[in-house]
C-alpha cells in the first residue's frame, strides 16, 4: 500500500492516485506509435550498415550520434519558440510529421547517405516535438504527479519501442517479406500519430509565456535558473558520455551469436524492460528521493556495462540488455520530472531545450568514443569504459539536492 512505501524525509507528500489529465495520455499514445514505427525500422539498420554497406563501428557511431544530437540540440529552438508562443501544440503535431515524412526514406534508400539523410530528419523532427511535449506535460500535471505522468509517457513509447522490433522479426526472419516492404509497412503507425495528435490533442488552458522585454537572450542567461537547474544540467552531460548508442548493443548481440534476422530482439528486450521499470520508478519518484533513484539506475548500468563487456554467450548479453532497459527506466523520466521541478514556470520549454542541447553537444563525442574504442580494442574496452563512467554518474548523482 502507497502508506508503506518508504520516503525520504526531503521527499514532497505522496498524492492521491489522481487520472492523469487526458493529454498524457494521448501524448503518451502518440509516442508508442511513432516509436513502433521508429522501432521497426531501427532495429535492422546497425547490421544492415556494417554487414551491408561494410561502414565501420566508428562511422556507425558517428552517424547515429550525428542523428541523435540533432535530436537533442534542435529541441532548444522549439522549446524557446513554445516558451515565448505560449502554446505547445503545433509544434509538438509539426516534429511528428516531419518524422512520419522521413519514414519513406528508409524503403527507398540505396546508400549509407541516404540512411543518414533520413536518420537526419526524424531526429529533427523527434527534436522539434520534444521539449514542447514534456512542458506540456509539466503544464498540466502538478508537482507532485510529475514523476508518474513522465514515467507513464516513457512506458507507452517503449511499448513501441518492444512492439516494433518484434513486428520487424515477424516480418523478416518468420514470414520473410523482403526488407523493403517491411520498411513500407513501418510508415503506416507514423502516419496514424499524426492524425493522434492533429486531432485528439489540446492546447493546455494555461501556458505560461516568458516575458523576454524584447531581450533575444532571456532564457539562455546563468542568472535566469536556480542553481540546482545547472547542477542536473552538470549531470546530464556526464550521463549522455556513459549511454552511447543502443546500436552497440545490436553489434554486441551479433558478436556474440545472434543472426541478422533476430538482430531486433536487442531492442524488444531493452525495451521490455524499459516499459516495465518506467511507470513504477516514475509513480515512486513522487514519494521519494529522486537523486537516489538516478543513483540506483546507475549501479544497474554498471551491472549492465560488465556483462556487456566480460560476457561470452548470448544469455549474459541479452541480461546485460535487459538491464540496460532497466537503467533507462529509471532514469529517463525522473530527469524529465527534475527539469520541469528545478525550472522556472516560464521557461520550462526552454530548460527542456537547455538540457537536451547539452545531451546533443556530448552524444556525439560519446558514440564516437564507443565507436573508436570498439575498432581500436573491441566491445571490452567500448563497455568497460561506460561502466566506469557510470560509476562515477552513481555518485554524482548522490550530490543533487533533494526535490522541493
Amino acid at each position: 500500500m502507497d502508506a508503506q512505501l518508504p520516503s525520504s524525509p526531503d521527499a514532497p507528500p505522496a498524492a492521491p492516485l489522481a487520472r492523469l489529465p487526458r493529454n498524457v495520455w494521448i501524448l503518451g499514445l502518440a509516442s508508442l506509435l511513432m516509436d513502433t514505427s521508429s522501432e521497426m525500422i531501427h532495429g535492422l539498420l546497425p547490421l544492415f550498415l556494417v554487414g551491408t554497406l561494410g561502414v565501420s563501428a566508428l562511422t556507425l557511431g558517428l552517424i547515429e550520434g550525428v542523428a541523435e544530437a540533432t535530436a537533442s540540440i534542435s529541441k532548444i529552438f522549439s522549446g524557446v519558440l513554445s516558451d515565448r508562443w505560449a502554446r505547445r501544440k503545433p509544434l509538438i503535431v509539426f516534429g511528428y510529421a516531419l518524422a512520419a515524412l522521413s519514414k519513406p526514406l528508409f524503403p527507398l534508400a540505396d546508400s549509407a547517405f541516404t540512411v543518414f539523410v533520413a536518420r537526419f530528419t526524424d531526429r529533427i523532427g523527434k527534436g522539434i516535438r520534444g521539449a514542447p511535449r514534456d512542458a506540456l506535460i509539466a503544464d498540466e500535471v502538478p508537482p507532485a504527479q510529475r514523476g508518474r505522468a513522465y514515467g507513464l509517457r516513457q512506458s507507452l513509447d517503449t511499448v513501441g519501442g518492444f512492439g516494433g522490433p518484434l513486428l520487424a522479426i515477424v516480418f523478416v526472419a518468420l514470414l520473410s517479406l523482403p526488407l523493403r516492404t517491411v520498411l513500407w509497412i513501418a510508415c503506416i503507425p507514423a502516419v496514424l500519430t499524426v492524425l493522434v495528435l492533429a486531432f485528439g490533442l489540446r492546447e493546455p488552458a494555461h501556458v505560461p509565456k516568458a516575458h523576454t522585454r524584447g531581450n533575444p537572450f532571456a532564457g539562455f542567461r546563468f542568472a535566469d535558473y536556480p542553481g540546482r537547474f545547472w547542477g542536473l544540467v552538470a549531470l546530464v552531460g556526464l550521463f549522455t558520455l556513459m549511454r552511447f548508442s543502443e546500436a552497440f548493443l545490436v553489434l554486441r548481440a551479433n558478436e556474440a551469436g545472434l543472426s541478422v534476422g533476430f538482430a531486433p530482439m536487442t531492442l524488444v528486450v531493452m525495451s521490455a524492460t524499459y516499459m516495465l521499470t518506467a511507470y513504477p520508478v516514475g509513480h515512486l519518484s513522487d514519494r521519494m528521493s529522486r537523486p537516489l533513484l538516478l543513483s540506483l539506475g546507475c549501479v544497474v548500468m554498471v551491472a549492465a556495462d560488465l556483462l556487456m563487456a566480460l560476457g561470452s554467450g548470448l544469455p549474459a548479453i541479452f541480461t546485460g540488455i535487459a538491464l540496460w532497459g532497466v537503467h533507462l527506466g529509471m532514469t529517463e523520466g525522473i530527469f524529465s520530472a527534475l527539469t520541469a521541478d528545478a525550472a522556472p514556470e516560464t521557461l520550462r520549454g526552454t530548460a527542456f531545450g537547455v538540457v537536451n542541447l547539452v545531451r546533443g553537444l556530448l552524444l556525439i563525442a560519446a558514440s564516437a568514443l564507443a565507436g573508436a574504442l570498439w575498432s581500436a580494442h573491441g566491445a571490452h574496452a567500448t563497455f568497460m569504459a561506460g561502466a566506469v563512467l557510470a560509476g562515477l554518474a552513481a555518485l554524482a548523482a548522490l550530490a543533487l539536492p533533494q526535490q522541493k
